[in-house]
């Protein structure tokens, strides 16, 4: 099981004029400073220092800049490091991205300022026994006020020497440990971040763990090496531990000298279904999809739009808002809470643990049947049965007949497999409706309602098990066949008559269908979540600040599907 990992480009709370001035570009034969101590000067008051307050100015902005990047330029790590508030570990880094990353003949290059944040562009040569090859990537630093010496400082962060670093990675230059691989579909299409953006932490994954197993040889590159954190613990959402067995993300290949020898690994992936994935989610912001067969759990598509960020189809971390009561009904039809045709409440308001929650415009149904409010997404449906279940009720069917939050799934590489963590009083209800403490994504939202018209969990995966001859995770048990035959009733009448009918249309006769949308603190929209069947194609995908789900991700999983394997 991988779990996801969180990146974050930690930038100075400051804003300054920008600066109409262009910078200085400095490289190693340029000029600058050797001067690593003075900065900005301080004031006195009845004879005694005073700290500077404040932003730094524009002035201070730029002069810290320029310093810094020359001494940088210059292979001065130390005195690149003074102008730093982290002089230990700026020293480390910049040492290294000359020693371990054997980069010579740096160039640097800032761009316009933004407050405190200034973009730079970086040029340098890679060279290891013979061979070089030149780099060029483009990075950002800030500048903030310390706060003891008020002196102006590059705030420092790992990414400043390259974006791709986190804390405890490095940039090493030589025999790469791990041979390249060839990636190819279910039928032999070679995968290629070129013509398959998304696919590219897919592919670092799959190298990572496949490379060694693939019969290929390793070749001489300089890469991202990322700190090893096998048996690392990792937060859940519920403030839990959750081990896991290897690093969260891949080392990645920035630059090639001498090709190795690459081996082959096959997957599950359809390139048709993962070109058609690809062009729908370049078509909208912020959305992610996955395509997966219901019948084996094999993922045919996973796709982002922002193709170089966060893999949010598989190991994104969301609540996945009305999604989640597919889950909720399957746990209330089995303790008979709730039959579908039966009278079943959906009023305006619902309070429970001191929580008011209402429905999305505030409407109700009247005289209305566990259908009805199943259709229209009625959240007080579900709030009206949280004070008969036990706080544990909602964990335990997701995971015993769902297979989810166990973090046991094998998917062949980096995923994230949902969390559900066991809430009480208001929390718990608000998790019968997919918010409170609830984590999904794309992947875990379509096994679930592949979970759903089957009555079977089959975890997804994206390479065989026979391919490394590992167990895929299962489920202690499956879903009764009286509830499964009815929220398979349910998600088709959504389907065809209600929330989920508009987007699905055409798509008939085996088709299902769920939406949703789940608010986000901080955020003017929610997030717009969407999970149907057509056949044997199973899809869920989110926009994030989307807005009601039929409308923003509805469209995006009917091409999918539409699209086929």
């Amino acid at each position: 099981m991988r779990k996801e990992a969180r990146a974050a480009l930690i930038g100075g709370a400051v804003a300054v004029v920008a600066a109409g001035a262009g910078f200085t570009a400095y490289a190693l034969s340029g000029g600058g400073t050797e001067d690593g101590g003075s900065q900005a000067g301080s004031r006195t008051t009845a004879g005694r220092p005073k700290a500077e307050q404040g932003p730094p100015s524009t002035s201070e902005v730029r002069t810290t800049t320029e310093k810094f990047l020359a001494a940088w330029a210059k292979d001065d790590a130390a005195g690149a490091a003074a102008y730093t508030d982290d002089e230990r570990a700026a020293k480390t880094a910049l040492t290294g991205y000359r020693k371990d990353a054997r980069l010579s003949e740096v160039k640097l290059e800032p761009g316009t300022p933004a407050g405190g944040k200034v973009p730079f562009s970086v040029s340098a040569v890679a060279s290891y026994e013979g061979k070089s090859k030149p780099l060029a990537y483009d990075s950002e630093l800030t500048v903030v006020r310390d706060e003891k010496s008020g002196k102006p400082v590059v705030h420092w962060q790992p990414s400043v020497v390259h974006p791709g670093l986190r804390e405890g990675d490095s940039l090493r230059a030589g025999e790469a440990g791990t041979p390249p691989i060839k990636a190819v579909d279910r039928d032999g299409t070679e995968l290629t971040p070129q013509k398959y953006p998304s696919l590219g932490s897919v592919l670092d994954s799959l190298r990572d763990k496949y490379g060694d197993k693939s019969g290929g040889k390793p070749g001489v590159e300089l890469r991202i090496v990322r700190k090893e954190s096998k048996d690392a613990e990792q937060r859940g959402a519920d403030g839990s531990k959750d081990k896991t067995d290897d690093k969260a993300l891949p080392d990645k290949t920035l630059l090639t000298l001498t090709k190795g020898t690459p081996g082959t690994v096959r997957t599950t992936l359809s390139a048709k279904a993962q070109a058609n994935a690809e062009a729908e989610v370049k078509k909208r912001q912020r959305a992610s999809v996955v395509v997966l067969k219901p019948s084996t759990g094999e993922i045919l598509a996973a796709a982002n739009s922002n193709a170089g960020g966060m893999n949010v189809a598989l190991q994104g971390s969301l609540a996945p808002g009305s999604t989640m009561k597919i889950v909720t009904a399957s746990m209330l039809l089995e303790k008979k809470l709730a039959s579908i045709d039966k009278p079943h409440p959906c009023p305006k308001y619902q309070e429970y643990g001191g929580w008011k929650f209402q429905n999305v415009e505030k409407f109700d149904i009247k005289n209305g049947t566990f259908r009805s409010s199943f259709a229209a997404s009625c959240n007080t449906a579900f709030i009206s049965q949280a004070e008969k279940l036990k706080d544990d009720d909602l964990t335990k069917q997701t995971q015993e007949v769902f297979g989810l939050g166990r973090g046991n799934w094998t998917t062949g590489v980096s995923t994230f497999d949902g969390a559900v963590p066991v809430q009480s009083d208001a929390q718990m209800a608000a998790s019968l409706i997919g918010q409170g403490g609830v984590r999904m994504n794309p992947l875990n939202v379509a096994s679930v309602i592949a979970t759903a018209k089957t009555g079977v969990f089959r975890q997804p995966y994206l390479v065989a098990p026979e391919v490394d001859e590992r167990a895929l995770a299962t489920a202690p048990r499956k879903l009764s066949p009286a509830a499964q035959a009815q929220l398979k009733e349910l998600l088709t009448y959504t389907a065809t008559s209600g929330s989920a009918a508009e987007a699905m249309a055409g798509l008939g006769p085996d088709i299902g269908g769920k939406t949703g949308s789940a608010e986000v603190d901080g955020q003017k929209k929610p997030n717009g979540w969407f999970t149907a069947w057509r056949g044997d194609l199973a899809s869920a995908a989110v926009i994030q600040e989307g807005g009601r789900g039929g409308k923003s991700a509805g469209p995006l999983v009917a091409a999918v599907l539409r699209g086929g394997e």
